[in-house]
């Protein structure tokens, strides 16, 4: 219900519904059209400031217009000059390419020079190798036979043997030695140095304990260093023994004989912890001798041999110099004679001379016509006595 005044209306009422709504509509539209007209009043003043813009937009596309004109007129210009500047760097990158490949060829041509050189250098190199290669191989041949002629006791011996020609070779004269001279009781010994007396001929016998060696040498343990000892002490007074009793003869040789070892190891091996041998080898008149030592025991015995030989000499040493003595007293004869016959020759020379300045100066004189001077010099000096001088003159 709805009182309206002194009236009331009831909602129920269907003309009542249609009136309320009839009403709402004519509101609504009262209100739309005074919403309408006012937007129409805003939009009439809307389109002048519009129109303004419209203008300047216009004004603005047609700056745009000219600067999009002189724009293209740069952009021809920027691309003229990025031509020109592409040339010139092309140009120029051509250039710096031409100079970057002439020195990559130079370079490649020293590189390849010293490549070439590296590679000769390498190449000789490689041929020294493979000649050291050869010279380590014949050598290693040559150890493993060395190994096979010491592994012998034959051909160790013979080893020995011919160490020691070789050094008795260089440090004697060829008479003052022997190899395998055999002595009065038939042992052949393996060089006899033929020294005077005294002391006499001396022996040298060569003997090589490589065995008893080695097995010191490879000993480990302090059983196995005893036992080797023991090997090498009755090997070494086996040796001194051999050559005491078959190489000191009474009469025929030495006082005494030379062990030779050729091996400096054993020699000092001996002397180092063996010195009870040494001393045993001195009891027994056998003196041991390494290479070393025995190349200076030899220079002794060649001293020696020279002072023998030279008192042997001595007596055709003082007969040569008698006639030495006896040349030289001809000499000093001859040459007073020959003094002589200088002098003689010297004073006929001068006479000579003086014979030869008076017939000059007579000869002068006959040049002048002075006849009478040289009558009378001819009455005081006869043309004969040419050596006499002549008083007036």
């Amino acid at each position: 219900m709805i009182t309206i005044g002194s009236r009331v209306f009831d909602m129920s009422d269907p003309a009542v519904m249609a009136a309320l709504v009839g009403g709402a509509l004519v509101v609504a539209v009262l209100v739309l059209l005074f919403v309408i007209s006012a937007r129409a009043g805003r939009a009439a003043r809307m389109v002048v400031p519009l129109a303004q813009h419209l203008e300047t937009l216009s004004a603005r596309v047609q700056g745009l217009s000219d600067g999009q004109e002189r724009l293209s007129g740069g952009l021809a210009h920027v691309s003229e000059a990025q031509i020109s500047a592409q040339n010139g760097m092309m140009k120029l990158m051509e250039a710096r390419l031409s100079e970057v490949t002439a020195r990559m060829n130079e370079n490649l041509a020293g590189t390849a020079t010293r490549t070439a050189r590296s590679l000769g250098e390498l190449q000789q190199r490689l041929e020294t190798i493979d000649r050291a290669q050869a010279n380590i191989e014949k050598l290693s041949g040559d150890v493993l036979g060395l190994q096979d002629i010491l592994a012998n006791k034959q051909t160790r011996g013979a080893f020995g043997e011919i160490q020691l020609n070789e050094i008795v070779s260089k440090a004697l004269p060829p008479d003052a030695y022997a190899f395998q001279h055999t002595l009065s009781n038939g042992r052949r010994a393996d060089c006899l140095v033929h020294l005077p007396n005294p002391p006499g001929p001396i022996v040298i016998d060569a003997k090589f304990p490589l065995e008893a060696y080695e097995a010191l040498r490879a000993a480990s343990t302090q059983w196995e260093r005893s036992e080797a000892q023991k090997a090498m002490r009755v090997a070494l007074r086996a040796h001194i023994k051999a050559i005491s009793e078959r190489y000191v003869l009474d009469g025929e040789t030495a006082d005494g004989a030379l062990m030779f070892l050729p091996s400096e190891a054993v020699y000092a091996e001996l002397h180092a912890n063996f010195a009870d041998l040494v001393r045993e080898g001195f009891a027994a008149r056998v003196w041991i001798v390494s290479p070393t030592t025995c190349m200076a025991t030899l220079n002794t015995m060649r001293a020696i041999l020279k002072d023998a030989r030279m008192r042997e000499q001595a007596g055709a040493i003082r007969k040569a110099l008698r006639l030495l003595h006896r040349d030289v007293e001809l000499v000093v004869e001859r040459v007073g004679k020959l003094d002589n016959h200088f002098r003689q020759a010297r004073e006929d020379v001068e006479g000579i001379g003086i014979a030869a300045e008076r017939a000059g100066k007579r000869a002068a004189r006959l040049d002048s016509f002075d006849f009478e001077e040289l009558a009378k010099d001819a009455e005081a000096a006869p043309l004969g006595a040419l050596g006499a001088p002549e008083a007036a003159e």
